[in-house]
């Protein structure tokens, strides 16, 4: 008998699947998850599996207080991270983890990617944040609630539609969007715009940010009320 979930876990398979194909994790690093926002259920890899030997029967599904609704396997350990962002972030349908090399630099780092230039400016109109490093109090407490936790204190005041990324600093990056597809998308996004930024400091340390006339205008252009890019755009 086929699953309830098993369109849910095909999409969520095969965003996973994304990650390596991209280059944005090796082995079994990395995690994508799909919500299903009318169920109250997300779909998310399983701890430790090498995408090689993955399948869309392996994801695990679970409802947004933490309980495992279908699955054999462990899921994700960064799951509570992802629960964390499905509670707040209304209007998000999916969530990427990644260790992405140029990403997970500057998180290293504890430095928020620069906007640079107009590529930057298409996606989002202010440098990708990084939240604060956590503390050891937190570690002890619930670690990967508590990365979440750590993203949430850096978007206050922040619209996470408008800036679908985060670096968490020491770690790596998280990336969402409206579907599973978009948060792979972004996640793909944020890499290019690290490595570009990278490329810029190292060829001009003293490189200053795009002006803000320019900003407005790449943003705008493709997410404004006026929006004119793509054939979608009215």
């Amino acid at each position: 008998m086929q699953s309830p979930f098993h369109e849910l876990k095909e999409r969520a398979w095969a965003a996973n699947m994304e990650i390596p194909k991209r280059g944005l994790a090796i082995y079994t690093f990395g995690n994508v998850s799909a919500l299903d926002p009318a169920r109250g259920v997300f779909a998310i890899k399983p701890s430790g599996v090498d995408y090689q030997a993955l399948t869309a029967a392996d994801m695990v599904v679970l409802d947004l207080e933490g309980k495992i609704v279908e699955g054999a396997l462990r899921p994700s350990s960064d799951t509570p991270t992802h629960l964390v962002l499905y509670q707040a972030f209304q209007g998000i349908g999916g969530i990427v983890h990644t260790h992405s090399t140029y990403a997970t630099g500057w998180a290293q780092a504890r430095t928020a990617i620069p906007l640079y230039g107009t590529t930057h400016a298409d996606h989002l109109a202010e440098d990708v944040p990084v939240t604060e490093i956590m503390s050891e109090a937190a570690v002890a407490s619930d670690y990967e609630t508590e990365t979440g936790n750590q993203i949430l204190a850096c978007f206050r005041g922040r619209n996470p539609l408008h800036t679908p990324m985060v670096l968490v600093a020491g770690h790596g990056p998280f990336t969402w969007g409206d579907t599973p597809e978009k948060a792979v998308y972004n996640a793909v996004v944020l890499e290019e715009l690290a490595r570009m930024a990278f490329v810029t400091r190292s060829l001009s340390p003293s490189a200053t940010r795009l002006p803000d006339y320019l900003v407005r205008k790449h943003f705008e252009r493709k997410h404004g009320s006026n929006a004119y890019y793509g054939q979608d755009a009215k």
